[in-house]
């Protein structure tokens, strides 16, 4: 897996197919986060299925919302397939409290 950034409290690691996210995400990293990935998702090939792996980060804001919903958007600008969206137990509790969760292929980890 490789690492496409780091912030002292959470990363973004890249592999073939899947995009994860590790820590803690919060308002000071989230768009750095979620330009790193975004850059990665916009590398990929058209057509393409990948994965969004949050199922390690902690303790949650809206931030890490608006990251995973920039990078579906990303992924769809792209077009790419998005085939899964991993959550922490967390990020499934903000996600279902937001009324987001119906708007992402998600299992929580």
């Amino acid at each position: 897996m490789k690492q496409l950034m780091a912030l002292g409290h959470a990363s973004v690691c890249a592999d073939a197919n899947t995009l994860s996210v590790t820590g803690k995400v919060d308002f000071d990293g989230a768009a750095a986060m979620a330009e790193a990935g975004g850059d990665w998702l916009k590398s990929r090939s058209r057509g393409e299925e990948i994965i969004l792996d949050l199922g390690a980060v902690e303790d949650v804001s809206s931030a890490a919302l608006s990251m995973m919903l920039e990078w579906q958007r990303v992924s769809r600008s792209a077009g790419l397939v998005l085939r899964e969206v991993r959550l922490s137990p967390v990020l499934a509790q903000l996600t279902s409290l937001s009324g987001l969760d119906a708007l992402i292929p998600a299992s929580s980890s």
